[in-house]
């Protein structure tokens, strides 16, 4: 008669042999889930190597100061942006608030040669083909852009909206303001950039 633990051993050998390999852990692949100004700037700097230089730092630009999520850049429309007065209305997914932003300077000079470079289609980030950009596109643009800059983990886009977030309440923005900025729904999902608040350890040692 077989060795019953033996038999059950067998058959959870071959059934995890069937299953695909598990996801690794976000914790396992890179040391956090945001990226920094300083990294930012490499990023954009990398994307301008690429094949469609300004399209991409162009992108990568507006996804970190307007904490855009992968669905929300890539669905951009140019009735969206109001090149005169210097203003993005950003429509936010998954319940999200929309919220209409200032920009900057360096946004608008970047938006009105991209305009130039793309005048036909109503939506602002374009693949090679003339239609609108997938989350594919983007995901892999960032990915490239990392390896490019020579960062020591691998990069995603979702980094960028995290660092928004974290970079705004560095600054002394208060929550609820970058809880609107960022369109969350609900005030917990604001509150996480508050754990790397550095100011709040201010004063705790001197020489």
């Amino acid at each position: 008669m077989p060795n019953t633990s033996n038999v059950v051993a067998l058959h959870q050998t071959q059934f995890s042999e069937k299953l695909p390999p598990k996801k690794p852990r976000n914790i396992d692949i890179r040391p956090r889930e945001y990226l920094t100004t300083h990294e930012v700037d490499q990023l954009i700097k990398a994307a301008k190597q690429g094949r469609y230089g300004h399209r991409d730092a162009t992108l990568i630009l507006l996804m970190y100061r307007h904490g855009l999520r992968v669905s929300e850049a890539v669905s951009v429309r140019w009735d969206q942006v109001d090149l005169k007065q210097g203003l993005l209305t950003v429509t936010r997914v998954k319940n999200g608030q929309n919220g209409i932003h200032p920009l900057t300077g360096r946004e608008l000079r970047a938006l009105r040669q991209l305009k130039r470079n793309n005048s036909t289609s109503p939506f602002m980030f374009l693949s090679e083909r003339g239609t609108p950009m997938t989350d594919r596109n983007l995901r892999t643009l960032v990915k490239n852009a990392g390896e490019r800059a020579g960062m020591e983990f691998p990069v995603h886009p979702h980094q960028l909206r995290h660092g928004c977030g974290y970079k705004l309440i560095n600054n002394g923005v208060d929550v609820r303001t970058v809880q609107q900025y960022l369109g969350h729904a609900s005030i917990n999902s604001t509150v996480i950039y508050t754990k790397l608040d550095s100011r709040r350890f201010n004063g705790l040692w001197s020489d």
